[in-house]
């Protein structure tokens, strides 16, 4: 891919193209109207944007599958030699930004891909936000799970595992609640087992990054692009809140298990910077698809919106129901003279209080 790319960007112009297609493009709305831009592409600059797609959805599947795991082993190796090296150091660096850059591409892709009928341009103030919301949420999960592996190494598997299989069933259980037929147009030269194949390591790589960070594109196997266009604000808190507890709990794991290699660490200290960095992370990512976010305004409610009531609803779920007593009508029913049930009471209370009066007596 490389090869054609530079051969058709050094002889693109000096031989004029036998056709040209041509794409429509909606712009931004804008005090309510949107235009459509009609646009000629040539055949190498189509091309280009073929190769160039090629290599976003190859750097992101290289950072959550060969970065990550990297940056992890290199983290969990400097922890237990208490040593940083300088060649070390300067790997790590690379890895995280490999694999920030990738979550940044994932984030791109999932745009272009939801809002394809429309002229995208991102500004570099969502660059910036992307940057930093990627950067604080996997360093902190690396960290965290470095820091449990290393004092619970027996658990570290299952943790693993969890995380991993929780994430790859999930899109091939809504498949089956679905009741949908198997994809087939998938590509035509491949046989219902060959498109089974591909669809599982789609789901591995989307296992993947979900395991280090939010993946931006949400795979939906019963949707012709494989692809969930909409945006549920829901599964992305759900997701948060989660993955908060989950890094809290593996903290604590760590704080209470921790080994005499961390005897010069000041473990709440560390503790509260990695759960703040999350919490930061998390803030960065609501400031940009509240205000940063290229296609903002075709949002149906603003992701404040959608965190209020989605808290709302948690809220009212941890609140306890108020106990109930279901009792007769006729029994609660007041009486409608309320002078008679006042010298009614007034008549028992002198009984009670004088037991040989007689029954004529209250006459």
């Amino acid at each position: 891919r490389c090869v054609e790319v530079f051969y058709i960007y050094f002889h693109a112009g000096r031989v004029e193209e036998p056709y040209v297609s041509i794409t429509k493009k909606r712009q931004m709305p804008k005090d309510g109207y949107s235009e459509e831009i009609e646009k000629e592409v040539g055949q190498a600059e189509g091309k280009l944007c073929t190769h160039r797609s090629a290599f976003s959805r190859a750097s992101v599947i290289q950072a959550f599958l060969g970065s990550a795991p990297q940056l992890t082993l290199q983290l969990y190796i400097c922890v237990l030699q208490q040593e940083i090296t300088a060649a070390r150091s300067v790997f790590m660096v690379l890895s995280l930004l490999s694999i920030v850059y990738g979550a940044l591409r994932c984030n791109i892709l999932a745009i272009k891909i939801k809002y394809d009928d429309y002229d995208i341009s991102v500004k570099p103030a969502a660059y910036l936000c992307i940057f930093m919301w990627r950067s604080l949420e996997i360093a902190t999960r690396v960290t965290v799970l470095v820091l449990f592996s290393s004092v619970l190494q027996i658990w570290t598997l299952p943790v693993v595992l969890v995380n991993f299989f929780s994430f790859f069933f999930y899109p091939w259980i809504l498949f089956w609640q679905s009741k949908s037929p198997f994809p087939e147009n998938i590509e035509k030269a491949l046989s219902r087992v060959g498109t089974t194949i591909v669809l599982c390591l789609l789901t591995f790589l989307y296992a993947g990054i979900n395991m280090f960070c939010w993946s931006a594109v949400q795979v939906k196997l019963n949707d012709p692009d494989l692809i969930n266009k909409s945006q549920n604000w829901y599964r992305l808190t759900v997701y948060y809140i989660l993955r908060f507890i989950e890094n809290a709990f593996l903290l604590l794991m760590w704080y209470i298990y921790k080994t005499d290699i961390y005897l010069y660490v000041c473990a709440p200290l560390l503790v509260l910077q990695l759960l703040i960095g999350y919490c930061m992370a998390v803030l960065f990512m609501l400031v940009f698809y509240q205000f940063c976010h290229p296609c903002k305004k075709l949002f149906s409610s603003s992701i404040s919106e959608a965190f209020l009531s989605c808290f709302k609803f948690l809220c009212f779920i941890c609140k306890a129901p108020r106990p109930t007593v279901l009792t007769n009508k006729a029994e609660v029913k007041p009486p409608e003279n309320t002078d008679e049930t006042w010298s009614s009471s007034k008549t028992i209370d002198s009984q009670k209080g004088n037991p040989y009066q007689s029954v004529s007596s209250n006459a």
